[in-house]
């Protein structure tokens, strides 16, 4: 039995038993204080009437006092038992009949779709990923309440047990494209190996958060098992030992000799506080920028008036000897790495992967981490000063924070920044919504955990899309020219209507990348684009 059932069944007995009593009461008092015994079924009549309101005075007037006074108590208490029902029964009857609840099963016919099993912050960044490419999605949420806010927040949801047969096939598995399971490593386990029981052939994705479980999901039968935070330690350690030579670090090579390559600019570089037009990069080094994050938000293409600083990362494509000049002018001035400039708070699962790539990359660094155990150099709270200090945040050249608590990240930059304003901080963010606030409290750069997994997955998902690489709100990608063909680059105008860049087109196997208005695209080509995932949705819409 449901609440409002339950309300109701003992508003229902509490008002009879109500009404006989008044009914007893005033049947005796009839009798012995006013001298009029009358029959029971009266009294019963005259406290059904006075409670429902639907008649007075039957038996009056009353010639006693007593008589007066109790009819006046049940009037009042016909009337707050009226006004009772109103919030106990009839509102949330009302609210009952106009709530919105997530549906038990797909609705529709629903085919080449992905099967996601619960949704955290990583499995908004793949809904949008997944619909930037027009791929269906459903997600399967065990937790009613949940399923009912994220329906209303117009997610494809079912209120179903991914953990059951049942509940996998209410979501269409059998002609799904891909299953995700998102849940905790073992719950994981679980749902792939319930959908192994409704369709052997479905791919199977899964999270794992502790590396060392990966096996017992490969056991499980996953085709494929992602480790986030190991990828986000290797990319926030990336943003250091990319600094450590001019060698050009990891780049997409769109054709011979003709490269994409993500460089963010570092604190001491000469670019620092110069806009993209007065920085003379196209000039000094011949290469086109695509693109650029400012504080984390790509822009694509950047105005020539954007200012570039600490925290700006430049996408640009070129040769690989441009790629290097241009990989020159975003390095600091300062060279060479001394022991202790380089310093990581926060040693779990992202902290020991920083330190190992930095280890491989010959970057002395010092650890800083509130519990003492191997490979922590000093012990202590990340947002007190005298600990970091302790660590020699005061002489370092870079700190990155991979603490878990986004809040803890918060301050500490604040504690960091006051220590060291010239100190370059890289930072680890669990919430997306907390990027922008870091960035706020003085960060350099900031990744984020939910950002990074949820592309991840996404690739792993969309890898028969032609995806060349997909990065913070930044895709690259090769697509068939559609009805751009027969146009020249300059009648298209691609930049201006969609937001991308048109990078090299590719034709007969030749990689063409001078590009200029001039060049006319013709059928069968294909070309390489670089824009937001919005942007990138456009030229589809407008092209493809």
């Amino acid at each position: 039995m449901d609440t409002w059932q339950r309300r109701t069944l003992i508003y229902i007995v509490g008002l009879a038993g109500t009404i006989l009593a008044f009914a007893v009461a005033y049947d005796y008092l009839m009798a012995t204080v006013e001298n009029r015994p009358q029959e029971f079924t009266r009294s019963l009549r005259v406290a059904v009437e006075t409670f429902t309101t639907t008649g007075y005075g039957s038996d009056s007037p009353w010639s006693t006092h007593t008589l007066r006074l109790f009819v006046v108590v049940m009037d009042l208490t016909g009337v707050v038992l009226i006004f009772l029902a109103l919030p106990v029964l009839l509102f949330p009857l009302f609210e009952e009949a106009i709530e919105t609840n997530a549906p038990t099963a797909v609705e529709r016919d629903l085919s080449d779709h992905v099967v996601i099993c619960q949704f955290t912050p990583r499995g908004e960044t793949l809904v949008t990923e997944l619909e930037s490419w027009d791929v269906d999605y459903v997600v399967v949420e065990s937790d009613s309440d949940r399923a009912d806010d994220l329906y209303e927040e117009g997610y494809h949801v079912i209120h179903a047990d991914p953990q059951s047969v049942e509940g996998l096939e209410r979501a269409h598995l059998s002609s799904a494209r891909a299953l995700v399971a998102d849940a905790s490593d073992q719950v994981n386990t679980s749902i792939v190996l319930t959908a192994r029981e409704v369709d052997e052939h479905v791919r199977t994705v899964s999270v794992v958060e502790e590396p060392h479980r990966a096996k017992y999901h490969d056991l499980a039968g996953v085709d494929a098992v992602l480790s986030p935070r190991r990828l986000l330690g290797e990319s926030l350690a990336s943003k250091v030992t990319t600094g450590v030579s001019t060698t050009l670090g990891d780049s997409i090579e769109v054709g011979e000799d003709f490269d994409i390559a993500e460089l963010p600019i570092h604190r001491g570089s000469d670019l620092v506080g110069t806009t993209l037009e007065e920085s003379g990069i196209r000039e000094e080094t011949g290469v086109n920028v695509i693109g650029a994050w400012f504080r984390g938000q790509f822009v694509s293409p950047p105005s020539p008036d954007a200012e570039l600083d600490g925290s700006t990362v430049l996408l640009a494509s070129g040769t690989a000897r441009q790629l290097e000049q241009l990989k020159s002018m975003t390095l600091s001035s300062v060279r060479g790495f001394r022991h202790g400039q380089t310093v990581i708070v926060g040693y779990g699962e992202v902290g020991q992967t920083i330190a190992e790539n930095l280890e491989t990359a010959g970057v002395p660094y010092t650890v800083l981490d509130k519990v003492e155990k191997a490979g922590v150099d000093v012990v202590g709270d990340a947002t007190e000063p005298e600990d970091l200090r302790a660590a020699g945040v005061e002489d370092a050249r870079t700190v990155i924070l991979a603490l878990s608590e986004d809040t803890d990240t918060e301050f500490a930059t604040l504690v960091i920044r006051d220590l060291n304003p010239e100190v370059e901080v890289v930072a680890r963010a669990e919430a997306t919504e907390n990027v922008t606030k870091m960035y706020r409290a003085g960060a350099d750069y900031v990744l984020s955990l939910a950002t990074v997994s949820g592309r991840m997955l996404a690739s792993t998902i969309l890898e028969d899309e032609d995806v060349i690489s997909m990065d913070q709100q930044v895709e690259i990608i090769r697509i068939d020219a559609g009805d751009l063909a027969g146009t020249t680059l300059g009648e298209a105008d691609v930049r201006s209507r969609t937001g991308c860049t048109v990078v090299a087109v590719e034709r007969n196997g030749t990689v063409l990348t001078d590009l200029g208005p001039d060049v006319r695209i013709r059928h069968g080509d294909s070309l390489v684009i670089a824009g937001t995932d919005g942007g990138v949705k456009r030229f589809q819409q407008l092209y493809a």
